[in-house]
């Protein structure tokens, strides 16, 4: 039989380009590393809408152009960034900043870092080989998405924090991602968090970047929760109108951890957000919510698999999406229960607000049921306003415009209020607000 070639898009073509100049950077085990990731990468290719878990995202055509790896800004372009970023400014954390993909040790609190907490430079981490990285393998299902691989192929820093056993850091640690510059490029960054038994942290992330640039940022979060020690977590995104931004948080939950996640999405022209969870440990808990605003062209895909491995595992899903214009919401979730996981109890929810007749969403929520003594559910909405409430408050002396946003807000509120820290939540909160503004 003749060889088949596969065709290669412009984009996977310069990916190999780029990645062949690029791949000794790293010691040899790191490079190893980027290596495997990379022909697991180049052997699936950019996948298109006939791959499952893509199939309403299709990234083939998304991409183009492979953009250059952004190089490390100079100290005046960084300080100028800064001073421009507003993603939980307002905060007070100890902050960690990276301009396009790259650490600023001059713009970040490393002389705060919390007692109980060590945090060491990615890149660092890799080149003396820091005994952490061993317990910091990613979820499977993670490791198996091209996304991922491609993260790791291109890496190019981050950060690994550590949480001692029993501490309890009150302060969040804020990972500031800020994008700069008129050209297209691309960055690859990856958090490593590691709790220890009884810990306790918050992490923020806010991610943005400047508008009119076709800019490519792909970054990942990897936590280990340890027995009886809780994660929370708030993200931004809040990209440049012409990214496409493409995210992967996943996490391993210890026997009796908690962990707690939202999403908020208003940036980027397409945007995935992947959550891995791995129920590893018995009695685990976790609650992870998401809310969208979109409007123009534009679309966010939230694609998240619960791995429920232990029994007694509890998990809350919760997705609110607003679409305006001629924009798509997508949500792809999954609840994974294996045999062993007996008394799990998992609820799945994904509920949509369309305010245009242009705008769509596409919902495909799943159940993988092994065990028998479960309370597991799935469900999903889409609708408009209900003319009913806006009737109600416009009789009552609002107009339009500001009755249709009481009734947004009160939407999304359900997935932002679980935010346990009071700043975050009302940074969010603004984010919503200040949309619902511009729409008006």
């Amino acid at each position: 039989m003749a060889d088949i070639t596969p065709l290669r898009t412009a984009a996977e073509t310069g990916l190999t380009k780029l990645f062949e100049a690029t791949k000794m950077k790293y010691p040899t085990g790191v490079s190893i590393a980027r290596e495997e990731a990379f022909r697991y990468f180049e052997a699936v290719g950019l996948p298109t809408r006939r791959v499952e878990a893509f199939k309403y995202t299709d990234l083939r055509s998304a991409f183009r152009d492979a953009a250059h790896p952004a190089e490390m800004p100079s100290a005046e372009t960084a300080k100028a960034a800064v001073a421009q970023a507003k993603g939980f400014a307002g905060i007070e954390a100890v902050r960690l900043t990276f301009v396009n993909g790259h650490l600023i040790e001059a713009e970040s609190d490393l002389g705060r870092i919390p007692a109980g907490v060590t945090f060491t430079p990615l890149t660092r981490a890799l080149t003396e080989g820091h005994a952490l990285l061993d317990r910091l393998t990613p979820v499977r299902q993670a490791s198996e998405n091209p996304i991922y691989q491609l993260n790791t192929a291109f890496l190019a820093d981050g950060a690994l924090i550590a949480a001692e056993a029993g501490a309890k850091v009150e302060v969040p640690l804020h990972l500031r991602f800020i994008g700069t510059g008129t050209e297209a490029y691309s960055t690859a960054t990856r958090t490593l968090v590691v709790l220890g038994e009884g810990a306790e942290i918050t992490v923020l992330e806010s991610h943005e970047g400047p508008d009119g640039v076709a800019y490519q940022p792909n970054d990942a979060l990897d936590v280990t929760v340890a027995d009886n020690a809780t994660f929370r977590h708030a993200r931004l995104n809040a990209e440049g109108r012409e990214a496409v931004a493409l995210s992967t948080f996943s996490v391993k939950l210890g026997a009796a951890s908690a962990v707690e996640t939202v999403n908020v999405v208003v940036g980027a022209v397409l945007s995935r957000h992947q959550v891995y969870l791995n129920f590893a440990g018995a009695d685990a808990r976790a609650v992870v919510n998401g809310a969208a605003m979109l409007n123009g062209r534009q679309l966010a895909d939230t694609t998240f698999l619960a791995d429920h491995a232990a029994t007694g595992g509890v998990s809350r899903e919760l997705f609110k999406t607003v679409v305006d214009g001629e924009a798509t919401g997508v949500f792809q979730g999954k609840i994974i229960v294996q045999q062993a996981a007996q008394q799990t109890d998992g609820k799945m929810m994904s509920a949509c607000l369309i305010l245009s007749d242009e705008g769509q969403m596409m919902n495909k929520p799943e159940l993988e049921i092994f065990a028998d003594d479960v309370a597991c559910g799935h469900g999903a909405t889409c609708g408009a306003l209900d003319d009913d409430l806006l009737f109600y408050l416009m009789q009552r002396g609002l107009p339009k415009a500001e009755a249709e946003s009481l009734l947004v807000q009160a939407f999304l509120g359900a997935a932002i209020e679980s935010v346990g820290h009071d700043g975050a939540r009302e940074a969010l909160i603004a984010t919503v607000e200040a949309w619902l503004k511009a729409r008006s």
